[in-house]
């Protein structure tokens, strides 16, 4: 017996009219559905691995629109972009000291071996490759120097790095565009054995610059005192008995030009003789 008796079967039937359009409508929403997963898009710095039932296909789409059969197909992204990898790697120096260093990795992946890439480590290569081999990297580079030597000598610990990572990723398809080195952090003892080294080589070298100034200002001191004794051989040698006469008669001439016919009151045995000062004017 009906709950409700008053209503009849027939007031929920869909008109004909009504019916057909709702079928119509359904079927241009599916065949769009359809459309739109038939057809996708790879952005610029990317490019589209092409799998067939979730296998590889060997197919690699560019940028731009691209089409494929829906649920039988599908296409994954990878980016080509350069990419930025940070991390700290400990490791001992060859004097076994403790080095932390942060290590910087730019990279990117070449176009032509996504494929590859995607197949052997799919979107995981970061922390499948690219983290053990930096850490890998440092350990054995760090292990080529003295932990002094990885300060004085930084250009050439990033280049030796950066060459041995280049040499271990490029065969998987990632190229190396730069490392950065951007920080050395050891022990706090060998922290103050550096500074304690510098500071004692900063006061040699002061030692040293006090040293050779007092030495110059001695030779400087040896050579006014030459030029000097020098000079007064020179005059000696120049003194003359010529010369020594031809100063007495210089002064006897300025003794007679000044005197002023007033005869002098000294008197000596050879008669008097005029004491004049030919050197007042």
């Amino acid at each position: 017996m009906s709950e409700y008796p008053d209503v009849k079967r027939e007031d929920f039937k869909i008109p004909s009219g009504m019916e057909k359009k709702i079928i119509i409508l359904a079927l241009l929403m599916a065949i769009l559905a359809l459309i739109a997963s038939s057809v996708g898009v790879v952005g610029a710095g990317q490019r589209g691995v092409l799998l067939r039932f979730g296998a590889m296909t060997g197919i690699i789409k560019d940028e731009g629109l691209y089409f494929k059969i829906p649920f039988v197909e599908q296409v994954v992204l990878m980016s080509t972009q350069i990419q930025k990898y940070s991390a700290l790697a400990s490791a001992s120096s060859k004097d076994l000291q403790v080095v932390t260093t942060e290590v910087t990795l730019n990279y990117q992946l070449e176009a032509g071996k996504v494929g590859e890439i995607y197949r052997t480590m799919r979107q995981d290569y970061e922390h499948r490759v690219i983290q053990p081999f930096v850490q890998e990297a440092v350990k054995s580079i760090a292990a080529n120097f003295d932990a002094e030597q990885l300060i004085t000598q930084r250009p050439r610990v990033k280049a030796d790095l950066q060459n041995l990572i280049s040499t271990k990723l490029a065969p998987l398809g990632i190229r190396v565009v730069e490392l950065s080195i951007t920080d050395f952090r050891f022990t706090q003892v060998f922290q103050d054995s550096i500074e304690a080294k510098v500071k004692a080589v900063q006061q040699a070298l002061e030692a040293e610059n006090a040293l050779k100034r007092v030495g110059f200002e001695a030779q400087q001191a040896v050579v006014k005192a030459t030029a000097e004794a020098k000079g007064l051989e020179l005059q000696k040698a120049q003194i003359t008995e010529q010369l020594l006469a031809l100063r007495k008669i210089e002064v006897q001439r300025l003794a007679v030009e000044k005197w002023n016919g007033v005869m002098p009151s000294v008197v000596t045995g050879g008669g008097p003789v005029p004491m004049l000062d030919v050197f007042r004017p």
